[in-house]
């Protein structure tokens, strides 16, 4: 039977999630219903992470099985006209027989927005944490830097993640100032945007918000780069920050490849 191959992007404040729920309506669950709609058959399908709710994604991959075969543009197109506008296809294809878009998966890409400045923007609130004070860009990237490796990292995930083992290879951690276009009367110096972008192999609940919002506070002055080294020796989750909120938070990519490291 094919395997097909979706790579999708979505809003995810207009969501519960990924994961099909009672309680709301999720990305799964109009996916799997468009598809349905389609294809003239039920379709269940599987993503390679399953966000949380208000998480956006700009490549995030969905595999499912399927006896008819349809041309790649009629997928896309098809699948699309029955799908809400904060969610979309981008590209489609066949994959092979034992293509699997969760377990085939070989690291994630995600990307962290922060709107630093003192007032908040219209046009960034949906996509962009607001942080009013200054933060020291030099300061979160050395602590981004001691977290890059393989190492425990308990304390950087949710009080209820119950993934047995904790260990988890981040390849990259980057504290990035973009270049703003657009001139802005109250920033007097630099861009009010900052981007938090971290790859790794897998990562535990809420483990990117959390260090992301330990690295906002080294930013801050609330926290010192070595206190950030002790947290991965502790492991206590209390002695961390706060989980930064969902909606800055983005599935840039997934990486299939060899698999290295947990």
């Amino acid at each position: 039977m094919p395997v097909y191959r979706l790579t999708i992007a979505y809003r995810g404040g207009e969501f519960c999630g990924w994961q099909s729920q009672h309680n709301g309506t999720s990305v799964q669950s109009v996916l799997e219903d468009a598809l349905g709609r389609l294809f003239g058959q039920p379709i269940r399908c599987r993503a390679a992470g399953r966000t949380d709710a208000g998480v956006h994604a700009m490549g995030q991959v969905v595999s499912f099985f399927c006896e008819r075969i349809l041309p790649e543009r009629a997928l896309i197109h098809g699948t699309n006209h029955f799908l809400p506008s904060a969610v979309g296809v981008l590209a489609a294809t066949v994959a092979a027989d034992d293509f699997d878009a969760r377990f085939s998966a070989s690291g994630k890409l995600y990307r962290y927005q922060i709107w630093n400045a003192p007032v908040r923007s219209p046009l960034h609130q949906d996509t962009h944490w607001h942080i009013m004070q200054p933060l020291q860009h030099e300061a979160m990237q050395k602590a981004a830097a001691l977290l890059v490796g393989r190492h425990d990292f308990r304390a950087f995930r949710a009080a209820d993640c119950e993934r047995k083992t904790t260990t988890r290879l981040v390849r990259r951690l980057d504290v990035l100032v973009p270049a703003q276009p657009d001139a802005l009367p109250f920033a007097t110096t630099g861009s009010p945007v900052i981007h938090i972008e971290v790859s790794a192999t897998a990562f535990l609940k809420n483990m990117v918000r959390i260090l992301v919002g330990t690295l906002a506070q080294v930013g801050r002055g609330r926290m010192s780069v070595e206190h950030v080294a002790m947290l991965l020796q502790s492991g206590d989750r209390t002695q961390a920050g706060p989980t930064a909120p969902a909606h800055g938070l983005t599935l840039v990519s997934v990486e299939y490849g060899p698999r290295t490291g947990v």
